[in-house]
């Protein structure tokens, strides 16, 4: 046998046997295989006796040999360095790409609140542009629930109109509804941003639903699933004269209130905008 070969043989048996020894339980390193030959199997011997046995089969001095062997246990027995965090490797990449980490975006108020207000909830969209003239929304909200009732359907509104919406809920709508059926549950929307003429009608002004200034009501519903329904409910002995009164209650945080009163166009909804008057509210 060779000088090279009995040499990785004995650092090879010393390693097995030292990392056998010395690895804790949880070590991730399997454990080595016995070492076998085409004739008998290998002995495997302490650190002190493989010494003395490769110093009596070859002209290697001691010292060297102590000094080799040593070096390979302490480099097999070093625990290897923890894996790099993948945030930490996505954000070297990102700055090798030349691109720079951008801090995550500074979130104001409760999560989901609009218009600076956490009783409202929704998201934030970008600017409408309208297909005809006269309308769009320059900071339009999708709205989701106002002053803990929901929305049927997400309003697409602005937020001096969000802001009226929740007026009428707390100051008109709770107050008459009360406890009866376990409270207000959801308002049913018919109506929000839409870019057309008033009622929809040839040669009109732009209605206030084209400017994101206005939502159609069509009933309340209670928590029971009771709907005060504004075309059912109008000239009902029981639900009229609720619905009546936040009919009126709207007037003031509105600019225009309109119902069934009003027109044949509202008698399934009640119409209210932010538009405002010279002399004040209009509510018919």
């Amino acid at each position: 046998m060779t000088r090279s070969a009995v040499l990785s043989l004995a650092l090879a048996l010393f390693l097995g046997s030292a990392a056998v020894a010395d690895a804790p339980v949880t070590s991730p390193r399997p454990e080595p295989r016995p070492v076998q030959s085409s004739g008998a199997d290998v002995t495997r011997v302490a650190p002190s006796g493989l010494i003395e046995q490769i110093v009596r089969e070859v002209s290697v001095p001691r010292s060297a040999l102590v000094v080799q062997a040593a070096l390979a246990a302490a480099v097999a027995q070093s625990p290897r360095p923890p894996e790099r965090p993948e945030n930490l490797k996505r954000r070297n990449i990102v700055a090798a790409a030349g691109f720079r980490v951008a801090p995550p975006p500074a979130i104001s108020g409760a999560k989901g609140a609009v218009c600076g207000d956490p009783a409202i909830q929704g998201s934030a969209l970008s600017p409408i542009a309208g297909r005809i003239r006269g309308c769009g929304v320059a900071a339009p909200v999708k709205v989701t629930s106002v002053a803990g009732v929901t929305l049927s359907n997400p309003a697409t509104i602005d937020c001096n109109t969000a802001r009226a919406l929740k007026t009428w809920i707390e100051r008109g709508v709770k107050p008459t509804i009360g406890k009866l059926g376990g409270g207000v549950a959801r308002l049913e929307v018919a109506a929000h941003y839409s870019c057309r003429t008033r009622n929809n009608r040839p040669g009109e002004r732009i209605s206030e639903h084209g400017k994101g200034r206005a939502i159609d009501i069509s009933a309340i519903v209670l928590r029971n699933d009771v709907a005060l329904s504004v075309l059912r409910g109008w000239r009902d002995p029981q639900h009229g004269k609720m619905l009546r009164a936040m009919h009126g209650a709207a007037c003031g945080p509105f600019g225009t209130v309109l119902g069934p009163n009003a027109d044949r166009f509202h008698q399934n909804h009640f119409h209210f905008d932010t538009a405002r008057h010279r002399g004040g509210s209009h509510c018919r």
